[in-house]
């Protein structure tokens, strides 16, 4: 089996340690709902996502240790910082995900209090014509 591409990242924090940790896993094309959660019991950490590139962007999916998620924050920001950390994405590009629960976007901002970087992930809605 080839090596897996998993990133761990703390999401809602600017140290190591702390916040709220999501593994965050690059597929390169579409994987069974029983592997992704195998690898999610295997990783033991509240939320793992997986990201496949489609046209467009990203199809995102998370897995708790038991279960697909319909939505998780913190899992699309550790995937959106993992996009633009690994140069998937260069860091003036937004993140675009189709989830589950719909279109979400990430995009990266400057956090002017502390000199970091914050990052607003936006949910996306359909509209009647």
């Amino acid at each position: 089996m080839p090596a897996l591409d998993l990133h761990h990242v703390d999401s809602f924090t600017d140290r190591p340690f702390a916040g709220n940790p999501a593994a965050v896993c690059f597929l390169d094309g579409p994987r069974e709902a029983g592997w992704m959660q195998d690898v999610a019991r295997e990783m033991g950490l509240s939320a793992t996502a997986f990201l496949e590139p489609v046209d467009g962007g990203f199809h995102l999916r998370w897995f708790t240790q038991e279960v697909e998620l319909e939505l998780c924050g913190h899992a699309t920001l550790a995937s959106a910082h993992a996009l633009w950390e690994t140069g998937r994405l260069g860091a003036g590009e937004t993140a675009r995900f189709q989830t589950a629960s719909g279109a979400l976007t990430a995009e990266l901002g400057e956090r002017v209090k502390r000199g970091g970087q914050a990052v607003t992930v936006l949910q996306g809605r359909l509209l009647a014509s």
